[in-house]
């Protein structure tokens, strides 16, 4: 006890050449500035806002805005609770164009019993429009977001 008291009043030592070091995780959005290049890494900000906006009614099972990626868990729409989607959205660019955004939407319908006698799921092929219209969403989206930035 008599340590503690004795460790309280001690002065505090900042020796001058220590450099205290910068959280730029938390200090720094590398996104907030859309197209702007001159932070490395990062994506664009409104493709990114525009893709967390767009898959909103989706539960989300990851998002890194520094990588740039946003998977999401399975989803069953309301109208047909025998398929589920799943979508990853890879954001590969600091610029606002329709090549920094890939898309992919996976698809499983629902086996009331299989081989075995058991429930379960099916991996399917997705339309191939699925992946424009999702894709053309977020961009819309994210060019709405710029505009009303300006």
């Amino acid at each position: 006890m008599a340590f503690m008291a004795l460790a309280a009043c001690a002065e505090t030592r900042n020796p001058a050449n220590l450099v205290k070091p910068k959280n730029h995780l938390v200090g720094v959005d590398r996104g907030a500035e859309g197209g702007n290049d001159n932070l490395r890494g990062g994506v664009n900000a409104y493709i990114w806002r525009g893709a967390l906006d767009t898959l909103s009614f989706m539960p989300l099972a990851s998002a890194d805005a520094v990588g740039g990626v946003i998977l999401t868990d399975w989803y069953v729409p309301p109208t047909t609770k025998e398929e589920r989607f799943k979508i990853a959205v890879y954001v590969l660019d600091r610029r606002l164009r329709s090549d920094a955004l890939r898309i992919s939407i996976f698809r499983q319908v629902h086996l009331s019993r299989n081989n075995c006698g058991e429930d379960g799921w099916e991996d399917t092929p997705v339309a191939g429009e699925t992946v424009s219209d999702i894709t053309a969403r977020i961009l819309e989206r994210a060019r709405q977001l710029r505009a009303h930035n300006l």
